[in-house]
């Protein structure tokens, strides 16, 4: 599984896990939480911690702070925390027992909370690697586990937990609304401590970061369609982790598209694939069934800019994957590249011709086989809005 790995990342990440005397040890959460979706309904919940006390925790498993870090670094952030595992019904959220609290507790600190830990054998220590979630370092299964110290709970997050009247996606935008992070929704969804009391459950946390990322950008989507359009044709850039996104809005109603490229050294660009997924004003009912989870990872990275900017527009990402991205690492890395791309000043232009002309000379499959595929630009082209019949 480490197969292509820097070999210096992999001794970095695990040498405190290997070292480690016993089958106990004290470590500070990040907070972190990861819930397995393998054997559902039962499913297996794992806190996150590293072996020892460390100084800054929360970067271990904070996304939202990782763009710019390179493979290396990620790699041995990540292997450096175990996960403690314990097989559990989902059900259990409706009523939790004192372990299942004692974690809840841990995902709705704000701060990293102290914890001893107890574990039944020494860690295994394989890494798992998936698209839609970050990876994971190794796991042993728990015996016992403790709180050492205080979990400092916001007061948005503790109301809404204790209300088991309240739907989950009402509380989950409530909470962002409220300057909650998304990597901390996740969490929240995924170890039951939102949504009606009787119907909580346990979420599997490769879907809690789909149903978080989903329910937050329509939302935002929402309030977007009252907005006036762009003024011109923008294009945004970033670049991560060998993935190349170019962001084009264009000025018109609110419509979303996704189109992907994995270029493969196996593959000649004439082979490769275009995949997609789009929507337009009404939105879609079915799942982004190309792209996937990215999907939504890249349409809350837009809905937050427009929501920024109060304003509306047709939006299309471009994505290449370059042959070096050869290890997936999650759906974290679009969000935050795009975001990261609207954190500088976009080219301009007055004609999309033009627009799509210089975005081809940056691609390195040919743009025709974007065109191909993309909905949004068909319409474009070939569907006149009603503005320009007046």
């Amino acid at each position: 599984m480490l197969k292509g790995l820097p070999i210096d990342s992999r001794i970095y990440g695990l040498k405190e896990i290997t070292s480690l005397q016993g089958l106990e040890f004290q470590g500070n959460s990040p907070p972190g939480l990861f819930v397995s979706h393998t054997n559902y309904p039962k499913v297996t919940i794992s806190p996150m911690t590293p072996v020892s006390i460390v100084e800054d925790s929360d970067l271990l498993d904070n996304p939202e702070r990782w763009f710019g870090r390179s493979l290396e670094e990620l790699i041995a952030m990540r292997s450096s925390l175990l996960r403690s595992t314990k097989l559990i019904k989902t059900i259990e959220a409706r009523n939790p027992g004192k372990e299942l609290s004692l974690m809840q507790e841990t995902v709705m600190s704000e701060k990293p909370v102290d914890l001893e830990i107890h574990l039944k054998k020494k860690p295994s220590l394989k890494m798992d690697f998936d698209s839609r979630f970050a990876p994971l370092g190794p796991s042993a299964p728990l015996k016992k586990i403790s709180l050492e110290s205080n979990p400092k709970i916001p007061r948005a997050i503790d109301y809404l937990a204790s209300d088991g009247e309240v739907k989950s996606s009402f509380a989950l935008n409530e909470l962002y609304s409220k300057g909650i992070k998304i990597h901390s929704l996740y969490k929240l969804l995924s170890c039951g401590t939102l949504g009606v009391q009787k119907n909580r459950v346990l979420v599997p946390t490769k879907w809690s970061i789909t149903a978080v990322d989903d329910s937050v950008s329509k939302k935002l989507i929402e309030k977007i369609k009252y907005y006036r359009e762009i003024d011109s044709i923008q294009l945004f850039q970033a670049e991560n982790l060998w993935n190349k996104y170019w962001i084009l809005f264009l000025p018109r109603p609110y419509s979303y598209e996704m189109l992907e490229a994995w270029i493969r050294e196996n593959k000649s660009l004439h082979e490769t694939e275009v995949l997609a997924d789009s929507e337009f004003f009404e939105g879609r009912k079915k799942y982004a069934s190309e792209i996937t989870g990215a999907y939504y990872s890249g349409r809350l990275a837009i809905a937050e800019h427009l929501e920024k900017i109060k304003r509306q527009a047709s939006a299309i990402i471009f994505r290449e994957v370059q042959e070096e991205y050869k290890t997936s690492l999650g759906t974290w890395q679009i969000r935050e590249a795009v975001r990261h791309a609207f954190q500088k000043k976009p080219l301009e232009f007055q004609d999309l011709n033009l627009a799509l002309n210089f975005i081809s000379t940056k691609l390195r499959l040919p743009l025709n086989k974007f065109k191909e595929k993309s909905k949004l630009l068909d319409n474009v082209f070939y569907q006149k809005q009603l503005k320009e019949w007046m």
